[in-house]
């Protein structure tokens, strides 16, 4: 190899090295953007509903992708039932309780129960349930932010009947990648409100 041949190849070397230290200078210089958070797309059934018939002294529709169980827990009572939606991770926990005068009490032990999510709750909305030709009064509580439960409502004919519920998700709670699923099964609470009847 002669002379004029290493330096050819020198200043091949050296252009490419110059070039690529420019390309790296240049790509530093770009702003970078952020990508927003994106969550697994979920696909949910069509709504369908069907009549719960229990010995209990209530009566609603739920729907078809749900099972309805006994509420087995330790300080579980006659007619407490759990709405499940095992795809979701997703329950809706039933009470009930037959009125002795005692109405302010079971109003209280809801509210309080609500409110208990006060500290990591963005905000908790209240809203008045009332179909007076079904006698069924109540009051709805829509608790957002990243909680344990995202809405509880407690209803009653205010002399004999008193039913409350609360959904909630086996899942850390994460508001953003749970509001999808929160809004299609706070339509069914809905429709259980809507649907709820005494049978006397």
């Amino acid at each position: 190899m002669n002379r004029n041949s290493v330096l050819v190849v020198t200043n091949t070397s050296v252009s490419v090295a110059l070039l690529t230290i420019f390309l790296f200078a240049a790509g530093c210089h770009e702003a970078y953007t952020p990508r927003p958070k994106s969550y697994f797309r979920i696909d949910f059934p069509e709504k369908t509903y069907i009549p719960y018939q229990s010995e209990c002294n209530y009566r609603f529709d739920y729907p078809v992708y749900a099972k309805i169980r006994p509420y087995q827990g330790p300080d579980a009572e006659p007619c407490w039932i759990n709405i499940e939606f095992p795809g979701y991770k997703g329950i809706i926990h039933i009470t009930y309780k037959t009125l002795h005068a005692d109405l302010a009490t079971h109003v209280e032990d809801i509210r309080v129960l609500a409110y208990k999510h006060i500290v990591k709750a963005d905000d908790i909305l209240e809203r008045a349930v009332s179909y007076p030709e079904r006698k069924v009064y109540g009051l709805v509580y829509d608790i957002q932010g990243n909680t344990a439960s995202s809405m509880s409502f407690y209803l009653t004919d205010s002399t004999r009947n008193f039913l409350s519920g609360s959904l909630y998700f086996s899942v850390k709670p994460n508001k953003d990648s749970l509001a999808p699923v929160i809004r299609f099964f706070s339509e069914d609470i809905e429709h259980l409100i809507k649907t709820l009847t005494w049978s006397k």
